[in-house]
């Protein structure tokens, strides 16, 4: 399955890149499932992202690590793949694309997964779906024009 969103916001394609951190990493955590940060090394190829995801009844370990990165005059990308995945989970990639603007820049999150199950493809895209969407009003006010 893949999902798409895009968010324009007013800081230009270095700062967005520049802010690319811990702290939006935490910021940008959906408020269920509570996600605790157990190790964020950046957005360089062969950094690690571990989490773990509390469900209250039960927790879920999930490990990303960043396989590419690139970065131009026009655009800055990174790819994260899970390494170790929640058990609904079979494959993840998500490409964080920050492109130049003529005014700002673009924030496009990628990604696609897969899960054990067809129908539960059907049933997590939209779960996702808004979890990703959830980034948008943070992603704007973070990169704010200052």
């Amino acid at each position: 399955m893949k999902i798409k969103i895009s968010t324009k916001v007013e800081q230009d394609l270095m700062n967005v890149k520049d802010g690319f951190n811990e702290r939006l990493f935490i910021r940008l955590s959906p408020p269920y499932p509570r996600v605790v940060l157990k190790r964020y090394d950046g957005c360089e190829r062969g950094n690690i992202v571990a989490i773990t995801l509390d469900f209250g009844i039960f927790k879920q370990e999930w490990v990303s690590e960043i396989v590419s990165q690139s970065l131009s005059e026009a655009c800055f990308e990174f790819v994260d793949v899970g390494k170790k995945l929640p058990f609904f989970i079979k494959e993840w990639k998500h490409r964080h694309i920050i492109r130049r603007m003529n005014s700002g820049a673009e924030i496009v999150d990628d990604i696609e997964f897969s899960t054990p199950f067809l129908l539960l493809n059907y049933l997590m895209y939209p779960l996702f779906y808004f979890q990703f969407l959830y980034r948008k009003p943070i992603y704007r006010k973070w990169f704010r024009k200052q």
